[in-house]
C-alpha cells in the first residue's frame, strides 16, 4: 500500500476541517483588538481550490549576483523545499519568502518574474533597515533566546524587549501578508506558515481573509509559561497563533507549554477528543498537532 508523506497529512488535516466549524468567527489583529466578522468560517471543499502557499522567512533559493544579472539555484536541503514532498500532483505549490541577498529596488520586478517563472516563488522585498531590526533584532536577539530559555540578565542586555524591533517585526510580517494576498486567487486558499519569524502573520491573514485555511508550524521549541510570560507581547503572539486553523509543534512538551500559556494567560482551555487536541477560540476550533519533522515523513499520519 502506498504511504503518503507527512506534508500531505498536514494539508489533509486542514482540508478535513477537523478542528474548525461553521460558527461565526471573531478574529484579532496582532495588537489584540477583536473584530467581528459577518461571514462564517467554512472549510468545505471546492473543486477550484487546489493551491498551497508555503510561507517562510527565506525562500529555498540560492541567489548570486552576476555582472550581467542574477543566478538562481533551487536549494534542495531547505526544510521548506522538502515540505512539498507528499503533496498531491494536482496541487500547485507556491513559495512566498524573502531572499538571503539584497536586491536593488530597480531589479525587484525582474527578479520576481524570473523566480515566478523558474520556481513558482514569490519573493518578499524588505528594506535593509527593517530586515536588520526584524531578523537580527527581534527574531535573533529576542524571540530565539526566549524560545530557548535564555532570558536577559542585565538592563543593558541585547535580549531585553525593544519596541522598535517589535514594530519592525510587525511591519515585515505585513510585507509577507501583502505578498500572500497577491498570490491568493480566492479567500479560501491553503496557507502553510513556517516558524517563529512569522507569528503575527496568521492574524494579518485572518483579518484580510476570514475563510482562509491557515496552518502554522513552529520549527523551534516553545517555552514554558513561566518563561513566556516574561515577554511583554506574549498575549499578542498567542492570539495571533490562534488565528491559524492548525498549529504544529515538534514534541508534545512544546505543545503542552503552548496549551499552558493559552490557559494561564488567555483563560482558554483545550479539549481532547479521540486523540485530537483543540482550543476553541472565538467560534473556531484550533487544532494542535505533534509533528516530529517539518518536512515530509513517509508512513506517518498525525491524525
Amino acid at each position: 500500500m502506498k504511504t503518503m508523506g507527512g506534508s500531505y497529512h498536514n494539508l489533509a488535516a486542514l482540508a478535513a476541517a477537523q478542528f474548525s466549524d461553521a460558527r461565526q468567527a471573531t478574529f484579532r489583529s496582532p495588537l489584540g483588538q477583536g473584530q467581528q466578522s459577518g461571514s462564517t468560517l467554512s472549510l468545505d471543499s471546492n473543486s477550484g481550490r487546489n493551491r498551497l502557499i508555503i510561507v517562510s522567512n527565506v525562500l529555498p533559493i540560492r541567489a548570486k549576483r552576476l555582472s550581467d544579472g542574477w543566478d538562481f539555484e533551487w536549494d534542495e536541503d531547505a526544510l521548506v523545499a522538502q515540505a512539498k514532498e507528499g503533496i498531491p500532483d494536482e496541487f500547485e505549490v507556491v513559495y512566498v519568502g524573502s531572499l538571503s541577498v539584497d536586491v536593488d529596488i530597480m531589479e525587484e520586478e525582474e527578479v520576481s518574474m524570473q523566480l515566478k517563472k523558474l520556481y513558482n516563488c514569490a519573493p518578499v522585498f524588505i528594506s535593509s533597515d527593517v530586515k536588520q531590526k526584524y531578523y537580527k533584532g527581534f527574531c535573533k536577539q529576542q524571540l530565539w533566546p526566549l524560545f530557548h530559555y535564555v532570558l536577559p540578565m542585565a538592563p543593558s542586555s541585547a535580549g531585553r524587549f525593544n519596541s522598535e524591533f517589535w514594530q519592525a517585526y510587525v511591519k515585515a510580517n505585513k510585507a509577507f501578508m501583502e505578498k500572500v494576498v497577491e498570490e491568493c486567487s480566492s479567500d479560501t486558499e491553503y496557507i502553510w506558515i513556517h516558524d517563529y519569524h512569522l507569528l503575527v502573520l496568521p492574524s494579518l491573514l485572518r483579518k484580510r481573509f476570514n475563510k482562509i485555511r491557515c496552518g502554522l508550524f513552529l520549527h523551534s521549541p516553545f517555552p514554558s509559561s513561566e518563561i513566556f510570560r516574561t515577554f511583554p507581547k506574549r498575549e499578542e503572539l498567542l492570539r495571533s497563533m490562534l488565528n491559524a486553523d492548525l498549529i504544529g509543534f515538534h514534541t508534545f512538551d512544546y505543545a503542552r507549554h503552548f496549551l499552558s500559556c493559552t490557559s494561564r494567560m488567555l483563560g482558554l482551555e483545550h479539549e481532547t477528543l479521540r486523540g485530537s487536541i483543540s482550543i476553541e477560540y472565538y467560534g473556531r476550533n484550533v487544532g494542535i498537532k505533534i509533528m516530529p519533522t517539518g518536512g515530509a515523513q513517509q508512513g506517518c499520519s498525525w491524525q
